[in-house]
């Protein structure tokens, strides 16, 4: 290769950075009682291990320190990885907790703060907010094993949904086909959302984080076009 053509092949982008958007675990803390919150995120894990396996984390530490119930992030980040769990963000830590977060490699959501919480608001007149516009995502082929979709409004798919396979929606996720991998609908806390199915066979099913496995599954919706809705904070599953 001439230099020239190595000087091309340098001067050539390799990378680049996109915004993206992701659905995470948060998890948030009521207690600072560590031997307590191992044992029931044993029993949390325990109800759904492959949903959980190796998910990704972010501690939510806000209404804990509201409280003033310091926890140590560190024996925090041991415990859930322990359980295999994987940490990934800290968000509503104390100045100290964000230290402690940081000196074990993980970052700090710039989003929630106990600093900025706990600093005085002016009034102001609020400025009306622009609607969003729905959007809807429509898929018309197969959804596969180790494939996951996200949509930022609705999803829509013409097609079976194969086990192993997750898809996630901030609305309502509507599926045409079987659906036999993992579904998880208002992802971002809309408790509104709903999801239907023409051939309910599903590993997971959830809406704005409440969510039951396929061991939940009442005999009776199985196999049969069905629709699922929270009340109450409770999954409601009914024939279509």
């Amino acid at each position: 290769m001439s230099t020239d053509s190595q000087q091309n092949a340098h001067r050539s982008p390799v990378l680049e950075f996109k915004s993206s958007t992701f659905s995470v675990p948060v998890l948030v803390l009521a207690s600072n009682d560590v031997a307590t919150i191992e044992q029931q995120l044993q029993e949390k894990i325990h109800l759904a291990p492959e949903f959980f396996k190796n998910s990704p984390l972010v501690f939510d530490l806000l209404d804990l320190n509201k409280q003033e119930l310091d926890v140590d992030v560190t024996e925090l980040t041991r415990i859930t990885r322990k359980l295999g769990l994987l940490p990934i963000g800290i968000r509503g830590g104390t100045a100290q907790q964000n230290q402690q977060a940081l000196e074990i490699g993980i970052p700090i959501h710039s989003g929630h703060n106990v600093a900025a919480a706990s600093e005085p608001q002016q009034r102001q007149t609020p400025e009306p907010e622009p609607q969003a516009v729905a959007t809807t995502t429509l898929i018309t082929q197969p959804v596969r094993s180790g494939q996951r979709i996200y949509a930022e409004g609705d999803l829509v798919i013409l097609a079976q949904v194969s086990a192993g396979a997750e898809i996630l929606a901030e609305g309502n996720i509507h599926v045409y086909g079987s659906l036999r991998g993992r579904a998880l609908a208002g992802v971002q806390g809309d408790t509104e959302a709903r999801i239907f199915c023409s051939d309910l066979q599903a590993e997971l099913i959830s809406i704005a984080g409440n969510y039951k496995i396929s061991e939940d599954l009442n005999s009776a919706v199985l196999n049969q076009p069905v629709q699922i809705y929270l009340q109450n904070h409770t999954l409601v599953i009914k024939d279509i």
